[in-house]
């Protein structure tokens, strides 16, 4: 075993976890189904922790896609923020009418189907639910992360998917969202409403 971000994982020669990430899906969600604005800063995803997360869980190695929408220039402040947490930034351009992250997600889902490694989609959207479920076999792991209420449906009908949430299982913000659970009734404690 080797050790990264303070977890045990195995040597760099063993098999990895691809986190590709829709950061314009999650950020939009955030702000308009989540918060009904614009996250402060300090509401964003610590998205160092989700690679951590992706580690701990599948006990392997994980590395990080960030895809940006970069047709009006490089953000660069948070580019660099996520070269830092070594994920791979991938910032694109296009015409307006083209939905260019979603097309670079679906030929990197589709690269992946050629390579021994397990995925986490980390997004909501349904146009993926074709190549997540193509890679989905007894060889590999795949999961999909995002905000359980607003992950799209499809997802819930693909056998031998793993559904994630990045607020309750990632641990992904530092601070409770203004979110409605639905609770599992196993998980269900009166004192958290009781006390509220």
């Amino acid at each position: 075993m080797t050790y990264r971000r303070g977890t045990a994982v195995p040597d760099s020669d063993d098999r990895m976890t691809w986190l590709l990430v829709d950061g314009e899906n999650i950020d939009a969600t955030l702000g308009s189904s989540i918060l009904n604005r614009r996250p402060q800063p300090d509401e964003r995803p610590r998205w160092d922790r989700l690679v951590t997360f992706a580690e701990r869980t599948w006990h392997q190695a994980a590395r990080g896609m960030f895809f940006l929408n970069a047709s009006a220039g490089i953000p660069l402040p948070f580019v660099q923020a996520l070269k830092a947490m070594d994920y791979v930034v991938v910032p694109l351009s296009g015409s307006q009418d083209e939905k260019i992250v979603d097309i670079a997600i679906q030929r990197t889902l589709r690269a992946l189907a050629d390579r021994d490694a397990d995925l986490i989609l980390v997004s909501h959207d349904g146009d993926f639910l074709p190549e997540v479920a193509a890679l989905i076999d007894p060889s590999r792991r795949v999961g999909v992360a995002a905000f359980s209420e607003f992950r799209n449906a499809g997802y819930n009908t693909l056998a031998g998917l793993e559904r994630f949430d990045l607020e309750y299982d990632a641990r992904v913000f530092d601070a409770p969202l203004p979110r409605l659970r639905i609770i599992p009734i196993e998980e269900f404690d009166p004192a958290v409403f009781l006390d509220l």
